[in-house]
């Protein structure tokens, strides 16, 4: 497994790192317009393979992601003051614009994994600047917000996160819906579960759990300036399955028809493996939250066709 990744900062470099660790990639390539901060990050990342297990870990140019199975896009431009959402969408597309057509032309057959935000919509961008399969265009999606979703529960049901299988559909972002009606522990549904073990999940719980995904970016970055662990850690966790071909269920962003709204980028459970996403899922969630998820992706579908690529 070659990774390339294109944005040396904090969301890359924890990604290379995650990589690193787990053993995801043999090879990884980090490229930046900061050929510098590249260099300094791959060289630190390379002094912890020692620690892990065996990967080449280098600084480079577009030229050197020839050969890449994947390569994860981590790379933009920051808000500017006064400036508008969508005024930041469109100086990022046209970053992305540059950056896709490099990428696409050294490594052709590469999935490519969008970590940039607006998540969605720059994987939205990212397929119709690349014209490739949507299932080979993913985005990091709600991966981490399913991540947190599974935290929360588990923590107050005092079982492993991994025994609770629930998750974030649609949007990285405000609009995001929590599944609650799929939630499951094991078999049993979430309420069941936490009525059993008397931890009942009242309205209470429930608004500090959803408080506690909807806002836990906000939290970080006030106390810290941004998030990069949690996400490095996804972003790795994809690598791995396309690597290995894991066919594992995962909450990632892919151009598909949602919730009756046709070719948005937003999240659902979906099938990845070496092939990118090659199938997804719609869990059996309430009226209410299906309503939420197709305004979910409305807003995303909306906000996409105001861009002029």
């Amino acid at each position: 497994m070659k990774l390339g990744i294109v944005g040396a900062g904090m969301v890359g470099s924890a990604a290379a790192f995650a990589c690193v660790m787990r053993g995801a990639a043999s090879e990884i390539v980090l490229v930046d317009l900061n050929k510098a901060r590249a260099q300094a990050e791959a060289e630190d990342i390379a002094h912890a393979v020692p620690f892990s297990g065996s990967a080449r870990v280098a600084a480079g140019d577009y030229d050197d992601l020839s050969g890449a199975d994947v390569v994860i896009l981590a790379c933009g431009v920051s808000q500017k003051p006064g400036e508008s959402r969508l005024e930041l969408l469109s100086r990022n597309a046209e970053v992305f614009r540059s950056v896709v057509a490099e990428v696409t032309r050294a490594a052709p057959d590469a999935i490519l994994l969008i970590a940039s935000n607006p998540v969605d919509i720059m994987t939205h961008v990212t397929q119709a600047l690349s014209g490739l399969p949507a299932g080979r265009v993913i985005g990091s999606g709600t991966i981490l917000d399913t991540a947190r979703f599974r935290w929360l529960l588990g923590r107050h049901l005092n079982i492993a996160p991994r025994s609770v299988h629930a998750y974030v559909l649609g949007e990285h972002g405000d609009t995001e819906v929590l599944a609650w009606t799929a939630a499951r522990a094991g078999s049993v549904s979430i309420e069941s579960f936490a009525a059993q073990i008397r931890a009942p999940l009242t309205a209470e719980v429930r608004e500090r759990i959803d408080k506690g995904v909807r806002n836990a970016a906000y939290t970080i970055i006030e106390g810290k300036g941004a998030t990069w662990y949690g996400i490095g850690a996804g972003l790795a966790r994809l690598v791995s399955a396309i690597g290995s071909d894991e066919q594992v269920v995962l909450t990632v962003s892919t151009l598909s028809d949602v919730a009756g709204v046709r070719r948005v980028a937003c999240s659902l459970p979906r099938v990845v493996g070496r092939e990118g996403v090659t199938a997804e899922l719609m869990p059996d969630i309430s009226r209410q939250e299906n309503a939420a998820l197709e305004a979910s992706a409305m807003l995303l579908k909306d906000t996409f066709d105001q861009l002029s690529l």
